[in-house]
């Protein structure tokens, strides 16, 4: 089959000097399917699965001010089978996308602004800004599901071909926030939502058939920004964190998030078929965590890994003027300060325990999803070029040693986050690759990558040449081919 065009989007995009529009962050506005693509190394045939990455991709000039975490959704994949690998992008065909595309215009302005309330249902459920179901992207269920950071419809598409399949039915009135959680064990996604409105928070539980089957209050003290959650075998953690929208400015339709030192960070752990009633509330040190890693227990403690935020409030880049150097600066992990780090919380004391695992800047993790919630080895983190949110490098964390392990990208090469690949009949934790998709801006292209996950400083195994130069994203995950077809059959 040749490499083919699918269709080229009208983009009302001018030219921009805005760091977030330009170089390695440029939008496409193209959609291709390609099968015939040229491989530098060779494409293991030990993996069937696929790769799947969201991205912030806007289409049309923005209103206001443009953030870049308000583009339109559009998805990246690559599937694996037999040594050979196919790719294709897609925009999500979001209820926002289709009437921009309908207008030719945004018809929604930004986070960066002072906005309105349109809708509760459909436009995202905060009810102000358009749901691109842009952020992030999981499998469940034998089918991709897409999210969006500020809680959304949640859209369906095939692993296989991107075909679209909408929104999902069973979506609570305050929609599905990004960051849901698939444990492989048992098929579930656990997911959460928040709110500007009491009890401003819910937990559920949708079961491998995608039947929502479990759903709850999990009451925090107004509006707050959670933008992850864990689990471990028996329990589900989310967060209560003193980073939020300034609550006397929400009336006048202004979303100022604001950091509160003196307010401790509150753990709430509930079973996984708990209720408000069953939580156990938990404090540590302030700080922000975008992202969380594993969770699993032992004896009486739960551990929770992820990256805490030396410095949750940076000060503006400098060199650029305020507005645009505090943007800058809240989505630079080396502003941030951004490490890993480890809690443990005791269920019958109630103490909780704290400490860095690692003092370089990390975030974006991945690890071998066989282990989520169960005592795991091994993660892996990228780091970010200084004063940009662009990965450079991928580095390798052992929990039982301490030792660690790197590989840096290139000069100018960009890559994504990293998910673990499990090779077919995969003997151990690390016993798999890395993949991860790289923009070269040297080449002017980009690559999809495997990495030897025993060994990344050897560097790729195959480097697949794309299509066309994609714009730099974030949130990736691997769905394995087994398990797809498995719940497909049964979902059928």
């Amino acid at each position: 089959m040749p490499n083919t065009l699918e269709k080229k989007f009208k983009s009302t995009l001018k030219p921009s000097i805005h760091p977030y529009l330009n170089g390695a962050w440029t939008p496409n506005s193209e959609e291709h399917t390609a099968t015939d693509m040229e491989v530098i190394g060779e494409i293991p045939t030990d993996i069937d699965g696929v790769y799947v990455r969201n991205t912030e991709n806007p289409i049309h000039e923005a209103k206001g001010n443009y953030h870049p975490f308000d583009g339109d959704g559009m998805l990246h994949s690559v599937s694996f089978k037999d040594g050979k690998a196919e790719y294709r992008n897609r925009f999500v065909r979001t209820k926002g996308f289709q009437a921009e595309q309908e207008a030719g215009q945004s018809l929604w302005k930004g986070i960066a602004n002072s906005v309105k309330a349109d809708s509760r249902r459909g436009w995202g459920a905060q009810g102000f800004v358009k749901d691109s179901s842009s952020t992030d992207v999981v499998i469940h269920a034998g089918q991709i599901m897409s999210t969006f950071w500020q809680c959304g419809d949640g859209y369906r598409l095939d692993p296989y071909t991107l075909e679209q399949h909408g929104t999902e039915s069973w979506a609570p009135v305050d929609g599905i926030s990004a960051h849901p959680k698939i444990d492989e064990n048992t098929g579930e996604m656990l997911f959460f939502n928040y709110s500007i409105y009491p009890p401003y928070q819910h937990y559920g539980v949708v079961d491998k058939h995608n039947n929502l089957v479990h759903y709850t209050p999990v009451p925090l003290p107004g509006p707050r920004l959670p933008h992850d959650m864990a689990f471990t075998k028996n329990y589900s953690i989310l967060a209560d964190l003193p980073m939020f929208w300034d609550p006397e400015l929400i009336p006048d339709n202004v979303f100022q998030p604001h950091y509160h030192p003196e307010l401790p960070t509150r753990f709430a752990i509930i079973p996984r078929y708990g209720n408000e009633q069953d939580i156990q509330w938990f404090e540590a040190k302030p700080t922000y965590v975008l992202h969380w890693m594993n969770a699993f227990e032992e004896g009486d403690e739960i551990i929770l890994d992820g990256y805490f935020q030396d410095q949750p409030n940076p000060p503006p880049l400098a060199g650029l003027p305020a507005g645009p150097g505090k943007m800058m600066a809240n989505i630079d992990l080396m502003s941030l300060q951004t490490k890993l780090h480890r809690w443990r919380f005791n269920l019958k004391t109630g103490d909780v325990h704290e400490e860095h695992l690692d003092e370089q800047v990390l975030e974006f993790g991945s690890f071998n999803q066989k282990y989520a919630g169960i005592k795991n080895r091994y993660y892996y983190s990228v780091w970010n070029k200084p004063g940009w949110f662009l990965f450079s490098g991928i580095k390798k964390y052992d929990c039982e040693t301490g030792e660690t392990s790197s590989l840096e990208f290139g000069e100018d090469r960009f890559g994504s986050e990293a998910p673990f690949v499990p090779r077919i009949d995969a003997k151990d934790e690390d016993d798999g690759y890395l993949v991860s998709f790289i923009t070269d801006m040297k080449e002017d292209r980009s690559e999809c990558v495997l990495i030897d996950a025993k060994d990344i400083e050897a560097g790729p195994v195959c480097r697949i040449i794309l299509p066309h130069r994609i714009s730099s994203g974030t949130h990736a995950c691997w769905g394995n081919g087994t398990d797809i077809r498995a719940a497909q059959t049964q979902n059928k």
